[in-house]
């Protein structure tokens, strides 16, 4: 995955920051990020996250590498809005527990802000329940 040079839409941004998850390449994904850009992550467990600057969004991408997941993206719908600088998108990961033959599948909706290529805004929505039980760290609900 290679960042680009010159600004790109938020469209293009997104499925930058997609491919990049979808490709394990977790150490660039903070370069798709502003200097100063805050992600929110109000559904996170065990508690809601607020990353503040690219360097805490890189140490937290930085964290996933240790993670035995890979996830792949499908049925990726993004919505353009009356802001030139948002999108909206809804999209599953079909992921797998490297460590076994655990799948799963994670329902997510992003709300995003890009400005002069980069996402300055992000708001995430990830179901990490699902993630979390695949993982074995919650019980099945039944």
């Amino acid at each position: 995955m290679s960042v680009a040079t010159e600004p790109t839409s938020p469209r293009e941004v997104f499925h930058r920051l997609l491919q990049g998850i979808a490709s394990g390449h977790w150490e660039e994904l903070a370069d798709l990020y502003a200097a100063d850009a805050v992600v929110e992550v109000p559904f996170a467990l065990p508690s809601p996250l607020r990353l503040e600057g690219r360097e805490q969004i890189r140490a937290h991408f930085l964290a996933a590498t240790g993670q035995p997941l890979e996830l792949r993206p499908v049925n990726v719908v993004v919505r353009e809005t009356d802001d030139p600088e948002v999108v909206v998108a809804e999209f599953d990961y079909e992921g797998r527990v490297t460590t076994g033959s655990t799948t799963f599948r994670a329902a997510n909706v992003q709300t995003l802000r890009v400005r002069d290529g980069l996402i300055v805004s992000s708001r995430d929505y990830h179901d990490h329940v699902a993630i979390a039980r695949a993982l074995g760290a919650f019980p099945e609900a039944g």
